[in-house]
């Protein structure tokens, strides 16, 4: 079989395993989690980095430092992983869900002006979507595919609504937009993925980063269980999102590699493109000018099938393609969220199909890989 992404395990992991056991520094506390928030930041262009137990987490504790809570709104594009959503739901708030451009999979910066302007009022407390009453508490662009969303008019207009912005980077890590690092873009606060299938993973666990060292002092507070002093006094409702000094240590081993990572992802994806793109009923992810993916998966769009057929044709030969995301207003627990134009939403999701990626794929199984696929496809 050739999967679809598993991590690459070839560097100093097994050696900062074998010092966290030896040093017995396994749990919550340990040197390669101070390290590794260190590494963290200055990978991403931030000064600041809180690790947590995922991207999940990482995203809940950011909104909620932010103040988002129960009867709020997150204004978020509908093309994402459903964690996106959950961790809104977490805070006891409902997403508000925005279509993507075309040339990205990212939040649409003109569909986000027309809704705020059109559909909410500004009031001395905030912003409120008139249709529910409820207040328009963040703004939650996706970084899809390790692609960033176009930030700049975004921020411009989360400052003139005055709704702060957490930016779901999750897979994002190694990314550039207009010249900046993927943490320096002018989000309140960041969230980066290191679950397995990651680009640099640490088997699990997450990190926020940011630039307001106050604000991020609140998420590291809030993820270790609001502790306020040695005698196990708390000031304030917290949440154990604590990353481990084993799994900081993998992700230490990992990021010292994470130039070399992203250069195989970016290699990889450009074979494909080179292979398939221009083939009859196919195109290209997206790649618009403002920005460089760290190109987490790659892949094609298919534009006469299913993403689906070709999953189960590519199955026969033992080849790992998956389908993407199913947008979150077709998800059964958000079908109640409130919608703003999701046309490019509905026309893509099931068209997108991600391809064998992993960083130390093989240049013999890659081909494999596009050989089958141009059969499948020319056959029609």
């Amino acid at each position: 079989m050739i999967p679809l992404a598993v991590p690459n395990l070839s560097g100093n992991e097994a050696r900062y395993l074998a010092e966290c056991v030896e040093t017995t520094f396994v749990s919550s506390v340990g040197p390669f989690v101070d390290r590794f928030e260190a590494d963290v930041a200055r990978a991403s262009g931030a000064s600041q980095g809180v690790a947590v137990s995922s991207g999940t987490t990482g995203l809940h504790v950011a909104l909620v430092a932010l103040g988002v809570g129960h009867g709020d709104l997150v204004i978020l594009p509908s093309l994402t992983f459903i964690a996106s959503a959950n961790a809104i739901a977490h805070c006891g708030a409902m997403p508000w869900l925005f279509d993507v451009r075309e040339d990205s999979w990212t939040l649409d910066c003109e569909a986000l002006s027309r809704g705020l302007e059109s559909e909410t009022e500004c009031k001395k407390d905030g912003v409120f979507h008139r249709a529910s009453g409820r207040r328009v508490a963040a703004i939650m662009p996706v970084h899809t595919l390790g692609l960033p969303a176009d930030m700049d008019p975004i921020v411009e207009i989360a400052r003139r609504f005055g709704v702060p912005v957490v930016a779901d980077a999750a897979a994002a890590l190694g990314a550039r937009y207009r010249e900046r690092a993927v943490g320096a873009i002018g989000a309140d606060l960041s969230v980066f993925s290191f679950n397995g299938n990651k680009t640099v993973t640490a088997g699990g666990g997450g990190a926020v980063v940011g630039e307001d060292a106050a604000l991020c002092a609140r998420v590291k507070h809030l993820s270790t269980t609001a502790r306020a002093g040695a005698d196990y006094e708390h000031d304030a409702v917290g949440f154990n999102y604590r990353m481990t000094n084993l799994q900081a240590a993998v992700g230490c081993a990992q990021l010292e590699r994470l130039d070399d990572f992203v250069a195989a992802k970016r290699r990889i994806a450009q074979n494909y493109e080179d292979a398939l793109a221009s083939l009859s009923g196919v195109s290209s992810f997206p790649a618009p000018p403002w920005a460089e993916s760290a190109c987490w998966f790659s892949g094609i769009v298919l534009r006469s099938k299913p993403a689906m057929a070709a999953v189960k044709a590519m199955r026969e030969f033992g080849i790992g393609c998956r389908p993407f995301w199913k947008p979150i207003h077709l998800q059964h627990p958000y079908a109640d969220a409130p919608i703003y134009e999701l046309q490019v939403c509905d026309r893509i999701h099931d068209r997108i199909l991600t391809l064998p990626c992993s960083t130390h794929l093989a240049e013999e199984d890659q081909q494999l890989v596009i050989d089958r696929l141009r059969d499948w496809i020319t056959r029609g």
